[in-house]
């Protein structure tokens, strides 16, 4: 464990420890030199390994810098066309004079969104992005802005009845319906975004009420009436998204189909076909045909490209760090670590190796496909029924993707926000507000694994 403990110190050092000379709390230069300290314990010297490693790490993440790309450009589209600005007023209407009951509710959007998208970096960058501006009007600092879109986008990937972490953790206990441990995760979900909307309304939201020149004169039934024209792009998402989690009707497949799998067979280039991605560019095109776009298409894209450099240069840096975790041994080295547990310690050891993985990779489905693919069936050698442990695998998994200090959710949110208000925002410190989300769906997975 040694090669995956020094490389995380290292990171750790260097993001945190900002008296160090030049380097010290940048997160580029934190990943990359992590990266390189990765591959050089692992043995990795020859510096094509290097850069096989790197595009390895590229090819992993092509799907989110592509997501992020072309996420920015749909939500400079939104912003241009007002479309946030409907909604927020609507929730003004009617929660404005109670910031606390109107981030409830943001919350609640975005664990919508988590949910609808199946991934929190999508809900992240697609839907958390177009609320920045209006968590800073009630007073909110950066980093609690990126906690809580982190928040509300994470919980929404886990939870029901679009959730990818649940089917997948059903799918490797061998259950021949997800249905059980949807069902029980109705209620630990539910539970949690409760738990967390009021952590962020009493810790984060200070005011007692909006300026009074912020909270719409017209009844929100007005609002909608008038501006109903600015939702139409995300409604075209959301419906796109639904028909295709939902329904399994893939309506990006059945136009494209044989263009995205053309695409999806160049390397690094796939992102680009990733469903999520395409529903996406889909949407920004339906965008496009509305005036307060496409007459300001020059200025769209060039702040949309603007915004999202910040986040890609992050993107690039962390895929040399995730490559070299995979090329260098620590991803095995962790597994192996699980595997060699015996069964009076199993469930701790790989329970920390699920969260280890996912902080690592900032992916529960990385988490799930590499440690419980074994670790589940395991447990139920040691009397922890087929249920119980997916319902752990899952909140287990998606708890590690959020833990500090290598969030790459985290690190996708804080870059966002940090391009929208032109200030640096602080990552780790982020993902230690995030830490009551992280240790609750953490306590859920550790119960599981003992009733």
């Amino acid at each position: 464990m040694v090669i995956v403990i020094i490389p995380i110190l290292i990171l750790l050092a260097i993001i945190l420890i900002k008296k160090i000379p030049v380097i010290g709390g940048n997160i580029q230069v934190a990943l990359i030199i992590t990266g390189f300290t990765a591959l050089l314990l692992g043995g990795v010297f020859n510096p094509v390994d290097w850069i096989l490693a790197w595009t390895d790490g590229l090819d992993r993440l092509a799907w989110i810098i592509a997501l992020a790309v072309f996420g920015s450009i749909y939500a400079e589209t939104q912003v241009r066309m007002g479309t946030m600005t409907t909604v927020i007023n609507v929730l003004r209407s009617i929660f404005g004079h109670s910031p606390r009951g109107l981030i409830v509710c943001v919350v609640l959007a975005l664990t919508i969104a988590g949910s609808l998208l199946g991934d929190a970096i999508a809900a992240s960058t697609v839907i958390g992005v177009l609320v920045i501006n209006s968590l800073v009007e009630m007073k909110m600092k950066p980093e609690q802005i990126a906690c809580t879109i982190v928040m509300g986008a994470s919980i929404g990937s886990i939870m029901p009845p679009i959730t990818q972490s649940i089917m997948l953790s059903s799918s490797l206990m061998g259950l021949p319906s997800a249905d059980p441990v949807m069902n029980i995760s109705y209620i630990t979900v539910g539970i949690g975004m409760v738990i967390c909307s009021i952590y962020v309304a009493f810790s984060f939201i200070k005011i007692k009420s909006l300026p009074e020149d912020l909270i719409p004169k017209e009844g929100a039934g007005s609002i909608l009436g008038r501006e109903w024209k600015t939702l139409i792009p995300l409604f075209v998402l959301l419906a796109l998204v639904v028909l295709r989690t939902g329904f399994k009707i893939d309506v990006a497949t059945l136009s494209f189909g044989g263009a995205l799998k053309t695409l999806g067979g160049i390397k690094i280039l796939k992102g680009v076909a990733n469903l999520i991605v395409v529903n996406i560019i889909m949407a920004t095109v339906v965008a496009f045909f509305f005036p307060a776009v496409y007459k300001n298409a020059p200025a769209v894209l060039k702040t949309a490209v603007k915004n999202v450099i910040p986040g890609c240069s992050i993107q690039i840096a962390a895929a040399l760090m995730l490559g070299a975790f995979y090329r260098a041994g620590q991803i095995d080295t962790v597994k192996e670590f699980a595997a060699s547990l015996n069964a009076d310690v199993f469930k701790f050891g790989g329970s920390f190796s699920m969260l280890l993985i996912g902080m690592l990779t900032g992916s529960q489905s990385t988490a799930q496909n590499t440690i419980f693919s074994f670790f589940g069936p395991a447990l139920t050698k040691i009397g922890v029924s087929d249920v119980n442990a997916a319902v752990a695998g899952a909140h287990l998994a998606m708890s590690g993707q959020g833990l500090p200090p290598a969030d790459l959710t985290t690190f996708v949110v804080c870059s966002l926000v940090g391009g929208i208000l032109y200030k640096k925002v602080d990552p780790v410190k982020s993902m230690i507000l995030n830490l009551p989300m992280c240790l609750y769906f953490t306590l859920v997975g550790f119960i599981f694994l003992y009733i």
